[in-house]
């Protein structure tokens, strides 16, 4: 069966995702802000819900309508044959967004989006009774200048949760962001790289990851998994296809943080990601490198969570001194900050606008400079 899905994504990654669906030979339809609309079978949408590393969901559209009452809205999800996704037992979950819309009030369209399944269920089953005891599906209503997109989430948990990282530290960096940082540095197996404030490991595994050719998804379940109208084989292909990917290459990735705490966190996560990477307490101020040609990734505390502002400040002017004697290294950083150029002391080859955790936040690339 061939339908079409939309893989979410934080806004400024969108070009990185659709670029990792075309790497999995998957037909991408349109680039929207915050989304990429794709086409396959399920075989592809398995594949998309294993090896998407900067995505957040992948959801199945269902149908695609306009509206601008509720009655239109309630008219429109009822149509849909919801029999051939819902069993009698079905627990179901609606969620819903709404931007630039008539009906803006989303918990009034997740209600009457429900009250529609329901209706459209007890034609279709001839029964008036659904105990919501089964398995949990989770219907997405999004509306957006009127138009309507009802789709069904392939997910469950968010694609950022990998599986691995079951302890924090504050202030935590997404799994996503983190992978998506990784990429955008141009980072190559072939490459050393150093994350000098590495938190929870987040940075560093995801490029051990990638290093490995390793499938983000393959350690943890999937709601579409439990579709009975799906059925079993294309999770169990795709996940067999990604364990026979896994490259055993050698790699040099780093992972530096004055905490101790924070990397007793690294070891273990990373131990249960099934990667191998060098674990070390040090301050920024003690990296040293002669090595050339490697990669600084950085997620340096905000300022605003961490610690104060003229603490963060004073940080980033020690890491401009460390970082600028490097030979041959880029730098990539991600901050919150909005004159971070102007205290580092220097400024960007290139700037990405990114969010993490809901704050608007830069990354600043720094290109290798090298010495004679």
């Amino acid at each position: 069966m061939k339908a079409r899905f939309i893989a979410t994504c934080k806004i400024g990654l969108e070009a990185l995702t659709a670029s990792e669906l075309r790497n999995l030979n998957i037909e991408v339809i349109s680039v929207l802000d915050a989304r990429v609309i794709f086409s396959g079978d399920y075989l592809d949408m398995a594949r998309a819900c294993l090896w998407l590393r900067t995505a957040e969901r992948v959801l199945m559209i269902v149908d695609e309508f306009h509206a601008e009452t509720f009655e239109e809205l309630f008219a429109g999800v009822r149509r849909i044959g919801w029999k051939d996704y819902l069993l009698r037992d079905s627990f179901i979950h609606v969620n819903g967004k709404s931007a630039k819309s008539k009906l803006f009030s989303v918990s009034d369209c997740q209600s009457i989006a429900k009250k529609a399944v329901i209706e459209s269920l007890k034609v279709g089953y001839g029964t008036s009774y659904f105990p919501e005891n089964g398995e949990r599906i989770i219907i997405e209503v999004g509306i957006l200048r009127n138009e309507v997109t009802v789709a069904l989430d392939c997910c469950g948990a968010g694609l950022s949760r990998r599986g691995y990282r079951t302890y924090n530290v504050p202030a935590p960096i997404s799994e996503t962001l983190g992978a998506a940082i990784v990429l955008l540095s141009g980072y190559k197996p072939e490459r050393i790289l150093i994350d000098p404030m590495c938190g929870s490991g987040t940075m560093p595994i995801e490029a051990a990851m990638i290093a490995k050719n390793m499938a983000v998804g393959l350690n943890r379940n999937f709601a579409a998994e439990q579709w009975h109208f799906m059925g079993l084989p294309a999770f169990k292909q795709a996940r067999d296809e990604a364990m026979d990917l896994i490259q055993n290459v050698p790699f040099d990735i780093e992972g530096f943080d004055i905490d101790p705490h924070c990397i007793e966190l690294c070891k273990k996560h990373a131990k249960k990601a099934g990667v191998m990477i060098k674990w070390s307490v040090r301050s920024v101020q003690l990296l040293h490198e002669d090595r050339c040609g490697g990669i600084i990734v950085c997620n340096p505390p905000y300022g605003e969570r961490l610690l104060e502002k003229k603490d963060a400040e004073k940080l980033y002017r020690n890491m401009h001194e460390v970082f600028s004697s490097l030979n041959g290294w880029s730098v990539n950083i991600i901050a919150a900050h909005p004159e971070f150029e102007r205290i580092y002391g220097e400024r960007a080859n290139k700037r990405r606008k990114l969010s993490n955790g809901g704050m608007t936040c830069t990354l600043y690339r720094y290109f290798p400079k090298y010495r004679d």
